[in-house]
Formats: C-alpha cells, sequence, structure tokens
C-alpha cells in the first residue's frame, strides 16, 4: 500500500508511520518536523499554508491518514487529495460527542456542534474542531470512502501528557520513607485507556481497506482500583487511600 500520513513527526502519528512501515507498506509523511521514522519518506510542509499539499498532490494515494486537529488543515486537505486518493482515514476524538457523561455511548450519538472557524482559538474548541473536521471529510470523500476513528484517551509509550504515567511515576516516586502512595478513594471510578500502538494497528489496517464508516476506538472500562493496582504491580509499593489528594 502506498500510504500518506498527514504528521508522523509527533506522537501518534510517528506511531502510525511506524506501524504502516512494519507491516510493509510504503509510507510518506507531510510534516512540519523532520523526526520521522526511519524508512519513510519525508516531505517537509507547513499545513497552515495553504499550498502545503501541493507536493503530495499530484501523486496517486491508496490511502491517507489525517491525526488533525486544525478544521483549516482538514479542509485543505480534502479539497487538494479527493483526486488522488482512494480512502481518506481520520483520527477524530470522543471529545465530538456532545456529552461526556455516558458510558459506552454509541456512534450515533449526538454530537457538538461544528466549529466554523479554520483554527481553533483554544482547546476549548477542540471537540467542535474534530467535528468540522469529520464533516468536511465526508463532504469530500463521501461516506464509501471514508473512515473515522473517534478515541478515547490515548496512552502508552511516548505519551509526555501523563495522563496515563502519572500513576506508574507515582509509585515510582512515592512521597513518604514508607513508600506509601496516596489515592483517591474512588474504588468503582470508570477509566479507560487505549494503547496508542493497538490504536496505530487498527488505523493502518482501516487504510488497508475493509469496512468503511464511523468507529469508536475506546479503551475497556475498568475500575480505578484496577488501574491503580495495575501501576502499583510496576513498583510493589503499598497504596493508602484518602478521600481526596
Amino acid at each position: 500500500m502506498k500510504l500518506l500520513v498527514l504528521g508522523g513527526t509527533a506522537w501518534v502519528g510517528h506511531t502510525v508511520a511506524a506501524t504502516a512501515l512494519a507491516a510493509g507498506h510504503e509510507v510518506t509523511c507531510l510534516a512540519r518536523g523532520v523526526d520521522v521514522p526511519v524508512g519513510s519518506i519525508l516531505v517537509r510542509a507547513d499545513r497552515d499554508r495553504d499550498d502545503a499539499l501541493a507536493p503530495v498532490a499530484a501523486e496517486h494515494w491508496d490511502a491517507v491518514i489525517d491525526v488533525a486537529r486544525q478544521p483549516g488543515h482538514v479542509r485543505r486537505a480534502v479539497r487538494d487529495l479527493e483526486q488522488v486518493v482512494e480512502r481518506y482515514v481520520f483520527l477524530s476524538s470522543g471529545n465530538a460527542y456532545a456529552s461526556q457523561e455516558e458510558i459506552g455511548q454509541n456512534e450515533d450519538a449526538l454530537r457538538l456542534d461544528p466549529l466554523d472557524a479554520d483554527v481553533m482559538a483554544s482547546m476549548e474548541d477542540y471537540g467542535a474542531a474534530k467535528v468540522a473536521c469529520e464533516n468536511a471529510v465526508l463532504a469530500g470523500f463521501g461516506s464509501s470512502r471514508t473512515v473515522i476513528v473517534r478515541a478515547g484517551l490515548i496512552g502508552g509509550p511516548g505519551d509526555l501528557s501523563g495522563r496515563s504515567g502519572y500513576w506508574p511515576w507515582r509509585f515510582a516516586h512515592p512521597s513518604s520513607e514508607e513508600g506509601a502512595v496516596l489515592v483517591p478513594d474512588a474504588p468503582e471510578l470508570p477509566t479507560a485507556i487505549i494503547d496508542v500502538r493497538d490504536l496505530a494497528s487498527w488505523l493502518v489496517q482501516r487504510a488497508e481497506g475493509g469496512p468503511v464508516g464511523t468507529f469508536n476506538a475506546m479503551g475497556i472500562p475498568i475500575p480505578f482500583f484496577e488501574h491503580i493496582d495495575a501501576a502499583r504491580a510496576e513498583h510493589h509499593r503499598p497504596c493508602a487511600r484518602v478521600l481526596a489528594c
């Protein structure tokens, strides 16, 4: 497969490109940076520019995988690639849903209103921006050539946000001489993380072919105490629960 990855230097995009290479595909990364996986072809471009995709718009691609969050980036990509790409795989987010209170809601759940602007004013616009990106891909490529993947909380190797690595780090760096770690007293609080490697593999599979449409890609919900126990097991530390910490 001849695959175009829009990105390839940041965490998720880099993992996607590396996964596609490992599967034997020819991978080209269009990115501002240079830290793409060894073996991929780098096309340097700034997607803030209107003509950013000109270097790749003259070639034919079996699929494109796009992880963008700015609607303008996606709108221009759809405009420039619709004639030369067979399948558009867009990584969206569970933040696209209007409500974050329901566990296990399906892909038909109500979404936020799409962001009209090409650029987010702040991260508060993130969910609406992803909706606008989804709409742009569907409008340009149609339902028969579009795969939208709404990811939940992503974790795993390379996560610099601390969202998935905090508790393992905390047990590795206890604050007391006894090595105890304080955690919230919320044992049944549901948690869910999808490993970036699993997500990348599934995105590449969707680029290779198979069903099109919109899919949730969420980790399996587990109680908070299981999440904590897994983190604690890595470092064999005692645990003291409190009401808040």
